[in-house]
């Protein structure tokens, strides 16, 4: 399967971000998964496409042409492609993957992740979305979730549609999971009651 990875391109983050993400890889890698992704070959997005790299497997990079500088892009991507603007790398992105994984992130990975689970509510999107949650990341946001479904700023079948894993190894579990929503995982709705 080709699994769409979000994450932070920032390199100064806690170190266990940066093990966790490339042990991400390395579980996507073994379970005979793509990684498709960014292209940067810094942050959280490059630790876990050298840690799928380093297990064998195949990493995609999808990149503004922008970005085409020495020292920006994963060297060791499998494939490169190159889009004119960012709004066509996120579209390509989502048009070559088969499921979404967020890891820990900033504006960017927000803007992807909420637009997975916009479309995927919209029933334009297949596919699992994960958040892969190391040191509690994700937590607060879950929370504002929830505080939004309560309020009725959005429905509560909304909160069905994103996955939250604390490890590396359920969140490979998560995204292995049939598009037909099921409760072996635990969901955000199962966090905010």
């Amino acid at each position: 399967m080709k699994i769409c990875l979000f994450g932070a391109s920032s390199s100064r983050l806690n170190p266990v971000y940066f093990r966790e993400a490339e042990a991400m890889g390395r579980l996507l890698a073994e379970g005979g998964h793509s990684v498709v992704f960014g292209g940067g070959v810094d942050g959280l997005m490059g630790a876990c496409a050298r840690g799928a790299k380093a297990a064998g497997g195949k990493v995609v990079g999808i990149a503004p042409r922008m970005f085409n500088e020495p020292g920006i892009l994963l060297p060791e991507c499998d494939e490169l492609i190159l889009t004119d603007t960012m709004a066509a790398r996120k579209e390509k992105m989502f048009a070559e993957s088969e499921a979404f994984l967020a890891l820990p992130g900033g504006i960017g990975t927000m803007d992807e992740f909420f637009e997975a689970i916009t479309l995927r509510q919209l029933g334009l999107l297949r596919g699992q979305v994960v958040l892969l949650n190391t040191l509690d990341f994700y937590t607060p946001l879950v929370s504002y979730l929830g505080q939004m479904a309560e309020q009725g700023f959005m429905s509560r079948n909304c909160l069905e549609l994103v996955r939250l894993c604390n490890t590396p190894e359920s969140a490979l579990e998560a995204l292995e999971i049939p598009d037909e929503l099921d409760g072996s995982i635990r969901r955000l709705e199962d966090y905010t009651r």
